[in-house]
């Protein structure tokens, strides 16, 4: 009995032995074919990475905005804003019921920068410039019975009622400024959006008479064209960027500025090909970035700081 049950013990431990060695047999061939399939999906990595072209990396260009700065005249500062093509900022007309200041208007609209704009009776607050807003004509100069029924301005009322604008167009889904007479009609395939009148037209030429600022025979010069004084105007460059300027003289030399003249040139050298003229004098005024800058001063230096009836505010779109 004690044989047979050593040699049963015998054939156990033989039997156990050999399962022991083909599980581990089979453990090493899973690990060689894990092996070998790791090596190949490495291999196929490489090989799809160096054959796929690298795309350059791009540098996204900064958002386009509004540059600010100053420009220093023998007689007078130039303050500047230039708003760039194709940015995230708009310029448009307001317009007042009663006169109001830049920062009034600034307030109401929340306008990054205002600059004064169409010329406005002072004594009945209405304009004597057309307006267009989203399409729709908000002031007409032929309403204001006070220039209308003047009699020293009737030989003249054609052409006041013809002057310069500035203007948006929307062409397609494209945004454009330009600056034309009122009688012009739109360019082919665009609609007019907002216009604000002034004048005269600074470049490409100066249209004083034109426009019925200046009689040579009857020596009327109602802007005094050619004399020193605080400045409003509004430009266009070639790439179609919006030039805003406000002249204003200096606290110590109050009856100094720049003539008509002086600011055509002026707008010429910030790179406008087209510029017009804006309401000027004790309503030159600009705000921009919570700062009010005014073009008049008294005798004493002080700014003057006469509210206005409408203006070009320039929104985030």
């Amino acid at each position: 009995m004690c044989r047979r049950s050593k040699i049963r013990s015998s054939f156990a431990v033989q039997c156990a032995t050999v399962c022991r060695d083909r599980v581990s047999l089979k453990v090493r061939k899973i690990k060689l074919l894990s092996l070998i399939l790791i090596s190949l999906a490495m291999a196929l990595w490489l090989n799809l990475r160096s054959s796929t072209p690298s795309i350059p990396t791009v540098a996204s260009s900064p958002p386009k905005t509004i540059r600010y700065f100053q420009r220093t005249l023998p007689q007078s500062i130039a303050h500047i804003l230039l708003i760039p093509a194709n940015s995230r900022f708009l310029v448009t007309p307001a317009l007042s019921q009663k006169v109001a200041t830049v920062e009034e208007f600034a307030q109401k609209h929340r306008a990054v920068a205002i600059l004064n704009a169409g010329f406005f009776d002072p004594v009945n607050q209405k304009s004597t410039s057309y307006i267009v807003r989203q399409g729709k004509l908000v002031a007409n100069p032929k309403e204001n019975e006070r220039l209308v029924n003047n009699p020293n301005l009737k030989p003249y009322l054609s052409q006041i009622f013809n002057r310069t604008e500035f203007r948006r167009y929307l062409c397609g889904q494209t945004i454009s400024y330009s600056i034309a007479l009122h009688s012009e009609s739109p360019p082919a395939g665009c609609q007019l959006v907002d216009a604000i009148g002034a004048g005269p037209r600074l470049l490409p030429e100066l249209t004083l008479v034109k426009e019925g600022f200046v009689d040579i025979a009857n020596k009327r010069d109602a802007l005094g064209s050619n004399q020193p004084n605080a400045r409003t105007a509004v430009g266009i460059t070639r790439d179609g960027s919006v030039v805003l300027v406000m002249v204003a003289q200096k606290p110590s030399a109050p009856a100094n500025g720049v003539s008509l003249p002086a600011l055509a040139d002026l707008m010429k050298t910030l790179g406008a090909d087209k510029a017009m003229n804006l309401d000027g004098g004790s309503s030159s005024s600009l705000y921009y970035n919570g700062k009010t800058f005014y073009g008049k001063v008294d005798l004493e230096g002080n700014s003057i700081k006469r509210p206005v009836k409408s203006v070009l505010l320039v929104q985030e779109n």
